[in-house]
């Protein structure tokens, strides 16, 4: 199948260079009206300019398409909302959101100050919070939205040096799992992209032979696919160096312990159980852990009867 993506407007947050770069530019090429947005800040989030953004923009208008660049710092509300209006009174839509904007601040945790661990959760969590809060009604009144929150292999499986980087890509993945039910019956998918590539946020962590291997395009071939109009929805994709993969959460069946018996022993006497995968399941929602321990528990009373 082709995809495209005439008629639709996409924001891209971080568009001014790497990822967000590269997917703004390819979702011009398939006929989207893309606005970049871009603070144009340093690596570690000083700084702003906005010549990058401007440039993306020219580049999609060369190629005959419409761009707008907002230099809107994403961990501001008021000017997320701005971005959002200048969208809206330009092409009176918003069809796509890729929340891609981020920064490190990388340190061990014993060396790393609050401010720094702080500044990273407000780009990363507060930014994809600010933005989609801001189309997020426009996309329920039109029946339809597009989502991408940009996680983390650093998130899901740890990094040494990145604990305020992890927690924030983590985070986004809870924000993710409970706006897809909320945004269900207004069309709206909400998916997450985990990416590896060479951008300014990695060029000084690997050697030059492998950032070569890791171009941003390869991400990109991900991200679109998850905005597309027949896109999935909760699904978390990783995505890099041509390669691409699910990560999925899910919980084993688990044990019953009556209350009588309820204790750090009786746990760890069971703990075979407790860890077996052979049932596992990924679960739609919070509520169904609650519903299958009641299930349990309830087994358990009426064989006592």
């Amino acid at each position: 199948m082709s995809v495209s993506f005439e008629g639709r407007v996409a924001i891209v947050t971080g568009a001014g260079n790497g990822l967000g770069r590269s997917h703004a530019l390819e979702l011009a090429r398939r006929g989207a009206k893309v606005v970049v947005n871009d603070l144009g800040g340093a690596r570690d989030g000083s700084g702003n300019s906005s010549d990058a953004a401007k440039e993306v923009v020219a580049l999609i208008e060369e190629m005959g398409g419409e761009a707008l660049a907002h230099g809107a710092n994403v961990a501001n509300f008021s000017e997320v909302q701005d971005m959002v209006k200048q969208t809206m009174d330009k092409w009176g839509r918003v069809d796509i959101l890729i929340n891609n904007a981020g920064i490190l601040r990388d340190k061990s945790f014993a060396k790393m100050e609050i401010a720094d661990f702080q500044l990273v959760m407000d780009v990363h969590v507060m930014g994809s919070v600010n933005c989609t809060k801001a189309v997020w009604d426009i996309m329920r009144e039109q029946n339809y939205g597009r989502i991408v929150m940009t996680t983390s292999s650093s998130g899901m499986y740890g990094n040494f040096g990145q604990t305020n980087y992890g927690a924030a890509k983590m985070a986004v993945l809870g924000f993710m799992n409970t706006l897809v039910l909320e945004g269900a019956k207004y069309d709206i998918r909400v998916n997450a992209l985990a990416p590896t590539a060479a951008t300014r946020m990695t060029e000084d962590l690997m050697p030059p032979e492998i950032l070569a291997m890791l171009q941003p395009e390869a991400v990109t071939a991900g991200a679109l696919t998850l905005v597309h109009e027949d896109a999935p929805n909760r699904f978390i994709l990783c995505a890099g160096a041509g390669g691409y993969a699910s990560t999925r959460l899910f919980e084993t069946d688990g044990v019953f312990i009556p209350k009588e018996e309820q204790s750090p022993e009786a746990v760890l006497a069971k703990w075979d159980g407790v860890s077996d995968t052979s049932k596992q399941s990924e679960l739609e929602s919070g509520s169904k852990q609650t519903e299958k321990f009641l299930t349990k528990a309830m087994q358990y009373v009426q064989s006592q009867k």
